[in-house]
């Protein structure tokens, strides 16, 4: 399983990239918002800073809702870098989008994904990654895992090439939930990736371990 975090934050970034496990990163406009990044041209330049710190793939969101202002948006945001991948709504002019960009090698990141058909559309089209989000379809009564196990068996049974990137991760059962399942990809906060190095008895050993290579030593 590829380990994105979903973030605008640099400092969290190069700490997951510190860390040795971080495979991507995934941004949207209310994540750029938080950060206080605004106006085009810093947004723009706050993507190119963050490929500049990690190694795969970039998802930068387009704001545009129609198929001609995500294109033209589209096809700015991969000038920035190699690494970019367009972040585009599941939407009819999305839909469309995703094949254009597909027909030419672009990658994608269909977002704002909710249901398996869905996900099937996004494939049919050629998108590179598909993100159902877990976290709200748990927030209104609805299996968020449910649905990435089902995402996933309809991919298998196909053969299609599009990965399976699990969004609005909420905690590490989520993740663990997602891995067992054959999730391609999660996205989540960084204190998420962190929480899996916790376990109680990990502490107590090494406590131990500590005490008595002290006791030994005096």
């Amino acid at each position: 399983m590829k380990f994105f975090i979903d973030t605008a934050n640099l400092a969290e970034i190069r700490e997951a990239h510190e860390l040795g496990v971080l495979d991507g990163v995934t941004t949207n406009p209310s994540l750029m918002a938080k950060e206080g990044i605004t106006g085009k041209n810093n947004i723009l330049s706050h993507y190119k800073a963050i490929c500049n710190i990690v190694e795969g793939h970039v998802s930068a969101e387009v704001n545009a809702v129609d198929f001609a202002g995500m294109i033209r948006e589209g096809e700015e945001l991969c000038e920035i870098d190699e690494k970019i991948v367009v972040k585009i709504p599941m939407i009819k002019d999305g839909i469309k989008a995703i094949k254009y960009f597909s027909d030419r090698d672009i990658k994608t990141n269909c977002t704002l994904v909710f249901s398996a058909g869905q996900a099937l559309l996004a494939a049919k089209a050629g998108a590179t990654y598909v993100s159902p989000f877990v976290g709200r379809l748990d927030d209104i009564s609805f299996d968020g895992i449910q649905l990435i196990e089902q995402i996933v068996g309809i991919y298998q049974n196909y053969g299609y090439q599009t990965e399976v990137l699990a969004a609005s991760i909420r905690h590490p059962i989520h993740l663990l939930k997602c891995a067992e399942i054959g999730a391609d990809v999660m996205t989540g906060p960084l204190s998420i990736i962190l929480a899996l190095l916790n376990h109680p008895l990990t502490d107590s050993g090494l406590a131990k371990f500590i005490a008595d290579y002290k006791k030994g030593n005096q």
